[in-house]
């Protein structure tokens, strides 16, 4: 029986490392890379051609759902799998919007994990049901993907600059994709904004 072939993305390397190995005891699963940030996890995809990839959400220079678009448009027969500690249901309803087949808290136990990675492989979904349901009780967004995205990083203040770095847009596509959001959600400013899309579960 051929391994199915796993990329791991994750920053935080001890967590990286001690998946690695528990995953490594399955016969049937192979890690054949590794990678610390959104653009080494996509680089990794790219030379390594995993079966799927187990991306974490925050990375830094791209989070997981912008490498899973990436990765799909490039390697489709590689299936994509979010893993996080912040399962907001905006989160959970870019990443379905994306193609992202699996939405898993990081409290999952590695065994859980590995039979996850067994039913995204075979051609099916999983979504962890709190998530889930947390994501139906936070009704429909107005903001597209990306407008939640941009607006989701920034949340901590960040400036344009640092923004359209992270999310691999030019200034002006930030700005623009704030304004909307702003508009949309009837707030005075982009940290208004941010604060009723949050309490809503929208980012």
């Amino acid at each position: 029986m051929t391994a199915v072939r796993v990329l791991l993305a994750d920053d935080e390397h001890l967590i990286r490392g001690a998946l690695a190995a528990l995953l490594a005891l399955e016969d049937d699963l192979m890690v054949v890379a590794e990678a610390a940030t959104g653009p080494e996890a996509l680089a990794m995809a790219r030379a390594h051609h995993p079966d799927v990839a187990v991306l974490d959400l925050e990375m830094p220079g791209a989070d997981g759902v912008s490498v899973a678009i990436s990765i799909r448009s490039e390697l489709p027969g590689c299936r994509t799998m979010i893993v996080t500690s912040h399962g907001l249901p905006g989160h959970l309803k870019r990443a379905l919007a994306a193609g992202v087949r699996a939405f898993v808290p990081k409290t999952v136990s590695a065994r859980r994990l590995a039979e996850i990675i067994r039913t995204v492989h075979g051609g099916n979904r999983y979504v962890d049901p709190e998530l889930a349901a947390d994501a139906i009780a936070a009704g429909d967004s107005p903001l597209t993907g990306r407008e939640a995205q941009v607006l989701e990083l920034a949340g901590d203040g960040a400036p344009v600059a640092e923004i359209a770095e992270r999310a691999s847009l030019s200034q002006g596509t930030v700005r623009n994709y704030l304004s909307a959001a702003t508009a949309k959600l009837g707030a005075d400013n982009r940290h208004a904004a941010v604060r009723l899309a949050r309490e809503r579960g929208w980012v």
